[in-house]
């Protein structure tokens, strides 16, 4: 069966995954995560694409983020993609594939899944177990939405900012919904959409979402179809 191509709309929040080939590293140091940041900042300003949240893993990362256009995500992902590649097999003295093939992606309903996501990400680190807290990981936007520090790459989404009328509220809400963590459900549904490219969200936002795209957004039952009379 045809792969069916990636759903990418755009004003639409998507939760993306890129990972290492057969789960290799795809930062060995500082410099590395340095270099994608970098890079992220440079090509989503360049292809009109909010992020506003990441967090990059030794051997992979995800992104949450919002396109202006319909082909700007693709295109701010493949640039990062070839650049990145470029630079790591130069430094590191390897030659080959670094990523395990396309990027995924899905399409999320932002009031449901917005900050869960974030969250999401945030502990990420925290459940593979490189720190203690979420605010001790470096390389994610945990810091930046906690007012630690500031970075170019991202854009907040209107949702953050309706968790307060400050900054100050904002970073003490926010901090809180980190604090009480995810439910395992929210965890596994985030990322089985991501994987499977699947649209989340509920049935009244799925339904609006078919009807701005010809491409399926979410799976067909399972079974066969129901035989027509004649």
């Amino acid at each position: 069966m045809a792969r069916l191509p990636r759903l990418t709309l755009p004003g639409h929040l998507h939760h993306i995954i890129q990972r290492g080939n057969n789960r290799q590293a795809i930062f060995v140091d500082r410099e590395d995560y340095e270099m994608m940041l970098t890079l992220l900042a440079d090509n989503a300003q360049k292809y009109e694409v909010d992020v506003h949240a990441y967090v990059l893993m030794a051997n992979h990362f995800h992104l949450l983020a919002t396109p202006a256009t319909g082909q700007g995500l693709p295109q701010m992902m493949q640039a990062v993609g070839r650049r990145y590649v470029q630079y790591f097999n130069r430094r590191h003295g390897r030659t080959g594939t670094l990523w395990e093939g396309r990027y995924r992606s899905a399409v999320l309903q932002p009031e449901r899944y917005l900050l869960p996501c974030m969250v999401y990400f945030d502990l990420n680190p925290v459940r593979a177990g490189d720190v203690g807290r979420a605010a001790d990981y470096l390389w994610s936007s945990h810091g930046h939405w906690l007012g630690l520090r500031s970075e170019r790459l991202l854009s907040p989404h209107a949702l953050y900012w309706a968790l307060g009328n400050t900054p100050f509220a904002r970073e003490a809400a926010y901090a809180a919904l980190v604090e009480a963590g995810l439910s395992s459900q929210d965890r596994a549904a985030l990322t089985s959409s991501a994987l499977s490219g699947w649209a989340l969200g509920d049935a009244h936002f799925v339904q609006a979402l078919q009807a701005d795209t010809p491409r399926r957004v979410t799976p067909r039952p399972a079974g066969r179809p129901p035989l027509t009379q004649k």
